[in-house]
């Protein structure tokens, strides 16, 4: 399992890269520009080259981008389709630079629409984004159920893959906060593996490509996304515990996205607890 968390690329790539090894991280979520802003950023060429070359010496052995959280695939808004096109695109085409294991996004918002309809559009616009890229991978990341959102439960993000065209190149972030916010209790291990096992049934273990471990402010279907620092919220240390040592999780890079004790981006402290957590949860499967 490769432990770690989002950190910031202020100052370029290598700076990033730099922040991981701080936190001792052995897997790293970036944002590949403002995450509040439609301003594509572009990383300088040298910047890039210098950052893959770190990475394909370690200890650091992924990376994954995480797309603006404006972006909304199902949108019928004109303006608003457009710019989240051209945003999604770039963002994979950023993650294609520096060979990332993928680039995670949110399902996007029926903003009051039918969901089917919406359901609809944001398959296309991934359809749309793998058709303007080669290589990276693109993640739908479940969500905590709040509001007019997709991706709440499997049966939607199903669906989403299914109008995308159900490529090879679609895959699944899943995140401990939004499933147990959403109502699956992935507290204990024997909820867990039901968990799994509805979605390997519905979408596919295979489709599996990263983890967000975050504890939830917020209990058992709240429908709110709220995160806690590892083993402080309702998820629990056992709960963080079993999520970290989950047997179909190995291999996988399982990010920390904060806020952590500090109440600030992740720091070593935090991927150190998820290490310990870890451990504690493979001691008490064993």
């Amino acid at each position: 399992m490769l432990i770690g968390g989002h950190v910031s690329t202020a100052g370029g790539l290598v700076n990033a890269h730099a922040r991981g090894i701080e936190i001792g991280a052995s897997a790293i979520q970036v944002f590949n520009q403002s995450p509040r802003m439609w301003r594509p950023t572009r990383w300088k060429d040298d910047d890039i080259a210098e950052f893959k070359e770190l990475m394909a010496n370690g200890p650091i052995e992924s990376v994954v981008i995480h797309a603006v959280y404006l972006i909304n695939p199902a949108t019928k808004d004109k303006e608003m389709r457009k710019k989240s096109l051209h945003s999604l695109v770039h963002a994979a085409s950023m993650g294609e630079s520096i060979d990332a294991d993928g680039v995670v996004i949110h399902p996007g918002s029926t903003v009051g629409e039918p969901h089917a309809a919406a359901i609809k559009r944001a398959g296309a616009a991934f359809k749309h984004a793998l058709e303007e890229t080669d290589r990276c991978p693109i993640l739908l990341e479940d969500t905590a159920g709040a509001g007019n959102t997709l991706g709440r439960d499997f049966g939607e993000l199903a669906a989403i893959i299914d109008k995308a065209g159900g490529s090879k190149r679609l895959g699944l972030c899943l995140d401990s906060c939004h499933l147990f916010a959403s109502g699956f209790d992935v507290s204990t291990p024997e909820g867990l593996a039901k968990v799994l096992d509805d979605f390997d049934a519905e979408i596919g273990l295979e489709r599996l490509k990263c983890l967000h471990v975050n504890d939830s402010q917020t209990g058992l279907g709240s429908n709110r996304d709220r995160h806690a620092p590892l083993g402080t919220g309702k998820l629990g240390e056992e709960g963080c515990a079993t999520f970290l040592s989950e047997p179909r999780f190995e291999d996988l890079p399982v990010l920390f996205e904060g806020p952590g004790f500090a109440g600030k981006a992740p720091a070593k402290e935090d991927v150190d607890c998820a290490r310990k957590l870890r451990e504690q949860g493979l001691k008490s499967r064993a």
